[in-house]
């Protein structure tokens, strides 16, 4: 499953993204990761969940990032939950059709795997790709 937050800067997405985090450590039977572009979120998000600084990695590209949620997944196959903050910030091509493209990729990858993935991304709703809209929460 894919979830998609999406808003304006300051609209509340990441303290939403977090509070599905603790609930996440809370209730989920396996591991719980938090990818981010900086370490914002230390002392927010519950010391159970795996955070993960995407600033110590150059990603730009979205295969790149594909990359690493698959090594990630691949040293620990008890992850049953995956949150993406501001992913925009981590991308080069921010381009509707490229974040639908990869929200795609993420549907098929999450329905293999058995792994629920949330995503907050900042920018305005109503320019999203309709695949990126059919996700929002």
């Amino acid at each position: 499953m894919v979830k998609i937050i999406m808003g304006l800067k300051g609209s509340g997405k990441t303290k939403k993204l977090v509070d599905l985090v603790r609930s996440a450590v809370e209730t989920a039977d396996g591991d719980v990761v938090v990818i981010e572009k900086e370490k914002k979120l230390t002392y927010d998000i519950p010391y159970q969940a795996r955070l993960v600084d995407a600033a110590a990695y150059p990603i730009g590209t979205y295969e790149f990032l594909k990359g690493l949620i698959c090594g990630i997944h691949a040293g620990n196959y008890d992850i049953t939950h995956f949150f993406i903050d501001n992913f925009l910030k981590m991308v080069e091509d921010k381009s509707p059709a490229a974040l639908g493209d990869f929200i795609d990729w993420l549907k098929a990858f999450s329905d293999r795997e058995n792994i629920e993935f949330v995503i907050s991304v900042s920018g305005e709703a109503e320019t999203a790709d309709e695949r990126v809209k059919a996700l929002f929460i």
